[in-house]
C-alpha cells in the first residue's frame, strides 16, 4: 500500500466528488469534523488496501501499457470541505486525493470504497486528457471566431479562455456518470457494496441539472450506480 501525507501542489486536476472542484466551486461547502478518528484512519487504510490493487489490475486490462501505478495522497490541511479528486503528476502517474474531511466525514467503508473506485475510475478513463482535448478545442473554435471577425487581442484573448472553459465542461456530467458505472465495478469487485456506497451522494448538496454544470443531478448517479450493480 502506498499512500502519503502531502500538501503539495497537483499539475492536472480531474474530478470532485464532494463539494469543490480544483476549477472552483461546484456545490457550497458544508460545514463538517475535518478530523478522522482512529476508527476513520483505520477504515481508510483497510479500504486503500483492498481496492487499490483491483482498481490497477482493472486499469492494466483497459490500458495497455498505460501508468497504472496509483499514488494516494491524502490532504491533511486543517478546516477543508470533503473534497476527493483524480490527478496526474509531471510524469504522468495517476495520484488518487483525498482530504482528512472526506476520510472523516464518509459513514462506512463502502462509501469511502466507492469514493476511491471512482476517482480511480476517471483515470482509467481517460477523462483528464479527455478533458484537455474538449477545452483545447473549444478554445480554438471561439478564439478562431474572434479572430475572423477582425476583434481586437484583448477580446481573442477573452475569446480563448471562454472556449477552453465551455469545451472543458462540455463533458464532464458525461464523464462523472461513466465514473460512476465504472467505480461500481470495482468496489464490487473489492468486496463493497457500491449501492450502499453510492449513498454517499445523499449527505452532499444536489448540484441539480445545470446547464454546462460539472456534476449531474444526484439521483442520476445514484440510479446509474443501482443500474450497473445490478446487471453485474
Amino acid at each position: 500500500m502506498r499512500w502519503i501525507l502531502v500538501l503539495g501542489a497537483l499539475v492536472l486536476s480531474g474530478c470532485v466528488a464532494t463539494t469543490q472542484s480544483p476549477q472552483g466551486p461546484s456545490t457550497p461547502p458544508q460545514t463538517v469534523n475535518t478530523t478522522p478518528d482512529q476508527n476513520a484512519v483505520a477504515r481508510f487504510e483497510s479500504v486503500v488496501a483492498r481496492v487499490e490493487p483491483v482498481a490497477e489490475g482493472i486499469c492494466r486490462q483497459q490500458l495497455p501499457g498505460g501508468n497504472c501505478d496509483f499514488l494516494v495522497q491524502v490532504d491533511t490541511r486543517p478546516n477543508q470541505p470533503p473534497n476527493a479528486f483524480q490527478s496526474l503528476d509531471r510524469d504522468g502517474r495517476p495520484i488518487l486525493a483525498f482530504n482528512t474531511a472526506l476520510i472523516a466525514s464518509v459513514r462506512n467503508a463502502d462509501e469511502l470504497a466507492f469514493v476511491f473506485s471512482h476517482e480511480a475510475a476517471h483515470h482509467i478513463a481517460g477523462h483528464i486528457p479527455k478533458t484537455v482535448d474538449n477545452a483545447r478545442t473549444g478554445a480554438i473554435l471561439l478564439g478562431g471566431l474572434a479572430a475572423l471577425t477582425g476583434a481586437g487581442s484583448g477580446t481573442v484573448e477573452a475569446a480563448l479562455d471562454l472556449g477552453a472553459g465551455v469545451g472543458a465542461r462540455t463533458y464532464s456530467k458525461d464523464f462523472e456518470l461513466e465514473a460512476d458505472a465504472l467505480g461500481t465495478v470495482i468496489a464490487k469487485r473489492s468486496g463493497y457494496d457500491p449501492v450502499r456506497g453510492a449513498e454517499f451522494f445523499t449527505q452532499i448538496p444536489d448540484p441539480g441539472d445545470v446547464f454546462l454544470g460539472t456534476h449531474p443531478p444526484n439521483a442520476e448517479r445514484i440510479a446509474t450506480v443501482r443500474r450497473v450493480a445490478a446487471g453485474l
